[in-house]
């Protein structure tokens, strides 16, 4: 290989990129895959996602009740009803990166969107982005064109309720013929709902609210008939978890983070798998295998958690160590909860614990069962291949001739043992 010449390599190789351009050069830092919108996770979601988190924040501080969203050809507009961007800020916010509130724990202490990127890599990533804030009678719009701003106007009066809207056409230069399947749509509108019980989503006219969180969403993911005891449903400060056994096989889990659906899972899921077994284990005072009491579970968990840490910027999986700074780590936050209510749970309710205890005890007869068969066709398969009669003598290769007293060793060997 030849070697590079140090022309190659000079100080005019070294560039400085501005926040949009390093955002649209690299957008997959950002929001993960671009896609066309045919899957889940695709970037049109995420953008979406990163503009509703802001909304849902609001929501968890205690300011506005409801979110509407309206999706019309390829523009998005999303309005909430909280307090409204700061109207001194409102360009700032949306286009100046590491910009925002949520740098101060007081003001945002347990939100899902801590690194000021979310709302610049939106606005970055349009074609069109356009925010206009409504605070305390007065109003404040500024436009964008990727991420470089064609408009600031003026404050004026407003008659309009506190709140932020935001509307913005995704680039298509970079989101190529993108298309939004409503089935993936109904499933982020709906995990927004369960997790802040008594928000209401609109969605082009579709309304989403749940009263129960996690136990409505559990009760979605589920079939009645197939389900081996009527849902577990535990609440507590910062976590609140949804748990039954289904008649099917596998491990089935739904986990959040401060509102933000962990597909990955993290340290908090890790801990929840551990901590179900310790607390089964201590209660019906058996030292089941993990895998008996973890196989055919549906769960959900949700945690709110101080400046969580994850693994990217697309927030799928949780790498935070402990719940806030100097607190408890995330293994004994969860395992002291579930060890205590999910305890006192069983305890209460015993027709649910001698049901849970049954469909453990039958996954252990059913895993030793498949042990006894996979022990005897192993067996079996080895007898089979001693017995074959295509096997040749290894002593010689095909068309080697054996001596005399070799070929009357093997005659005998034969007679001995007919199937050889």
């Amino acid at each position: 290989m030849a070697a590079i010449e140090n022309s190659d390599y000079n100080e005019e190789s070294i560039r400085s990129l501005d926040w949009k351009e390093h955002i649209r050069l690299r957008p997959g830092m950002y929001i993960g895959k671009l896609g066309d919108g045919s899957s889940p996770d695709d970037g049109i979601y995420v953008l979406m996602k990163e503009v509703i988190d802001n909304c849902i924040d609001e929501h968890t501080m205690g300011y506005g009740k409801h979110v509407d969203v309206h999706i019309k050809d390829k523009t998005i507009t999303i309005r909430d009803y909280g307090r409204g961007i700061p109207l001194g800020k409102v360009v700032d916010v949306v286009s100046k990166i590491n910009t925002g509130a949520k740098y101060d724990s007081k003001a945002f202490q347990k939100s899902v969107g801590l690194n000021g990127v979310g709302s610049k890599a939106v606005n970055a990533l349009s074609n069109y982005f356009k925010v206009t804030a409504f605070r305390d009678g007065k109003e404040k719009t500024a436009e964008f064109e990727r991420g470089v701003l064609q408009q600031e106007h003026k404050e004026t009066k407003t008659t309009e309720e506190n709140g932020t809207l935001v509307s913005f056409v995704p680039d298509d230069k970079i989101f190529k013929n993108f298309h939004f399947v409503q089935e993936y749509l109904d499933n982020q509108f709906w995990n927004y709902c369960y997790l802040n019980a008594g928000l209401v989503m609109n969605l082009n006219g579709k309304r989403y609210v749940s009263k129960n969180g996690l136990l409505d969403l559990l009760q979605r993911k589920t079939n009645e008939d197939e389900i081996r005891y009527p849902i577990i449903h535990l609440k507590g400060e910062d976590i609140e978890i949804a748990l039954t056994h289904e008649n099917d096989y596998g491990e089935e889990y739904y986990s959040f983070v401060n509102g933000q659906f962990t597909t990955q899972g993290g340290t908090h899921l890790a801990a929840f798998r551990e901590a179900l077994i310790k607390t089964i284990r201590d209660f019906y005072k058996k030292d089941y295998d993990a895998a008996d009491i973890r196989g055919s579970v549906c769960a959900a968990l949700s945690v709110r958690v101080q400046e969580p840490v994850f693994e990217s910027q697309t927030k799928t999986k949780l790498g935070s160590q402990t719940v806030y700074e100097g607190g408890p780590s995330m293994r004994n936050f969860i395992g002291d909860f579930l060890g205590k209510e999910l305890n006192n749970f069983l305890h209460k309710n015993p027709e649910t614990a001698e049901a849970l205890k049954k469909r453990i005890e039958q996954n252990e007869r059913e895993r030793k069962d498949m042990a006894g068969i996979k022990k005897l066709a192993n067996e079996r398969a080895k007898k089979a291949n001693l017995h074959n009669k295509k096997l040749r003598d290894c002593k010689f290769h095909y068309n080697d001739e054996a001596s005399g007293k070799d070929k009357d060793k093997i005659a005998e060997n034969r007679r001995r043992v007919p199937f050889l």
